[in-house]
């Protein structure tokens, strides 16, 4: 307990520390979005006012149009729009217009209407298939741009046809999609910006005779210099705006503003709103520009925060140092107690090593002795298995300080017992990668095993008596590795009486380095052994 009471008094000082910079930094959090949501009211009510400013110059026309019976000459729809100074007070307005939706057929008592309102021989345009068309009667102002509007189908364009079917149908102010004005009326520019519609309810002509279809008053709109119209009253205001039009996409953005968002808050104190336009939802994100200031300074509950770490620190030094000499000589105590049992194990397994060593340069000396048919042929075989136990050993000590493959290590490991010349069917599995604990202790494993054979098996003797085969397997969330070794083509074979070094490293590796288990069965025909451990 007295180890642990320094991390213990660390561990609550600097938790109640932090705990109050927490309060703080989400105090000064809630403070910002506070503020900027009040900027973001302030921007919405501003561009609402400015739209329904716009919209209350459509319902004017309309009354225009309503007081004199539908009759308006062109020249008295022109006085009245020089009379509105849009450009000083209705900034955004790109013009106002009077359309006439009639029957396909019916357009030639349209084009004479035009024609004796605004002269000329004005036509229809562009052809439609529709039963239903719907031209430009008059524009205003009339300038390059809004010529080639008078006669124009809107019918054609399914945006505009959409906003008017729902203006007859009740009767109530209609916008349209986001639209790219001028595009399709053959006019020399284009911009973004939208139309709304309204129904009138005189439809006389201008002759005094009930007019042909249903007359509608419409506004267009330019939205840059709407919006930024109604965003540039003093004082300006620190944010950014994007209106979309029902969705935000780029497919349906109205108006982005100039200043950019701060993107280290803008995610933080992104405000949406929802606003209904002539029928239409449009969406509008608000996001604070560099301008924008929060009422308090984050470094504040940062600071406070770094107090309490550093405070908690030297509290637990204090009680650290109190212990440290404690703690030296317990540390050194264990370190050669440790120090003591590797030695010891380390001069075991050098023992048995140097053993098995010699056992196996006697077997290599005997197997090859055996097959040669004269001292220059057991003298060139024997050097060779020499050098490739030695490339091996070479190979197999690089490789315990990476990541090594099962496959090469059994190789190694095998070609240092029975010669680099193993059979191809000796070995079967997939690709496994081992760390270095594992590669250590399974090349170890995989010496004795392979030692063994050639001492008391038929591996030495007999290409088809050893086989190694392994696979992986899901168990849980963990990969286990499953390797079988068997050898064969022994006879009458029984667990021996007594437990050697050997089987005793080998069972210490598998079960307490690599959390593993090792399974042996003396079956009569040959040992098999099964190793499973989990794969990191």
């Amino acid at each position: 307990m007295k180890k642990l009471f320094p991390i213990a008094a660390f561990i609550a000082v600097a938790l109640a520390s932090l705990t109050m910079a927490g309060f703080a930094y989400f105090a000064t959090q809630e403070a910002a979005r506070i503020k900027f949501q009040a900027i973001a009211d302030d921007a919405l009510n501003r561009i609402e006012s400015r739209i329904d400013l716009h919209l209350s110059l459509l319902r004017a026309t309309k009354a225009l149009f309503d007081s004199q019976g539908g009759v308006v000459s062109s020249k008295e729809f022109e006085t009245f729009f020089d009379s509105l100074d849009v450009a000083d007070h209705f900034a955004g307005l790109h013009g106002i217009g009077l359309l006439r939706v009639v029957k396909a057929g019916d357009e030639a008592a349209v084009e004479q209407e035009m024609s004796r309102n605004l002269g000329g021989e004005p036509k229809i345009h562009p052809q439609s298939h529709l039963p239903w068309r719907a031209p430009t009667m008059m524009l205003a102002p009339v300038d390059d741009f809004s010529k080639p509007v008078i006669g124009f189908d809107m019918m054609v364009d399914p945006v505009r046809r959409q906003a008017i079917e729902q203006a007859i149908d009740d009767d109530q102010e209609h916008a349209t999609a986001r639209l790219l004005l001028g595009r399709n009326t053959g006019s020399s520019r284009s911009f973004t910006g939208f139309l709304v519609f309204t129904r009138l309810t005189s439809q006389m002509g201008q002759d005094g005779a009930e007019a042909p279809g249903t007359g509608l008053i419409y506004n267009a709109f330019r939205s840059q210099d709407l919006f930024e119209t109604a965003l540039a009253v003093a004082p300006l205001l620190p944010v950014n705006v994007e209106i979309y039009d029902q969705t935000a996409n780029s497919d349906s953005l109205l108006f982005r503003s100039e200043s950019p968002p701060v993107e280290a808050v803008g995610a933080k104190l992104l405000d949406i709103r929802t606003i209904v336009v002539a029928g239409r939802q449009w969406v509008l994100q608000f996001r604070p520009t560099s301008a924008f200031s929060p009422p308090s300074s984050r470094a504040i509950p940062i600071m406070l925060g770094l107090f309490g770490l550093l405070l908690a620190g030297a509290i637990a030094l204090v009680a650290r140092y109190q212990m440290r000499a404690y703690d030296v000589a317990a540390q050194l105590h264990e370190t050669t107690e440790k120090s003591l049992l590797e030695k010891e194990l380390m001069l075991q397994e050098m023992k048995h090593r140097i053993k098995n060593l010699i056992a196996r340069v006697l077997a290599i000396a005997r197997q090859t002795a055996s097959g040669a048919t004269n001292v220059k042929e057991f003298s060139d075989s024997f050097s060779a298995r020499l050098q490739a136990m030695a490339a091996s050993q070479d190979m197999l000590t690089r490789s315990r300080w990476q990541k090594a493959d099962l496959g090469n290590l059994l190789k190694i490991e095998l070609g240092q017992v029975f010669g680099k010349d193993l059979p191809e069917d000796l070995l079967s599995g997939p690709r496994v990668l081992l760390d270095e604990t594992a590669t250590q202790a399974l090349g170890l494993t995989f010496h004795e095993l392979a030692t063994n054979a050639l001492k008391y098996g038929e591996a030495g003797n007999s290409d088809g008596a050893l086989k190694v085969e392994w696979r992986t397997e899901r168990l849980d969330r963990a990969r286990m590795l499953v390797l079988d070794w068997r050898e064969g083509g022994q006879s009458g074979l029984a667990e021996p009486a007594k437990t050697g070094f050997g089987t005793k490293l080998i069972d210490m590796n598998i079960t307490r380095e690599l959390n593993g288990t090792i399974e042996r069965r003396f079956r009569p025909d040959g040992l098999q052994v099964e190793i499973r451990i989990p794969l990191r």
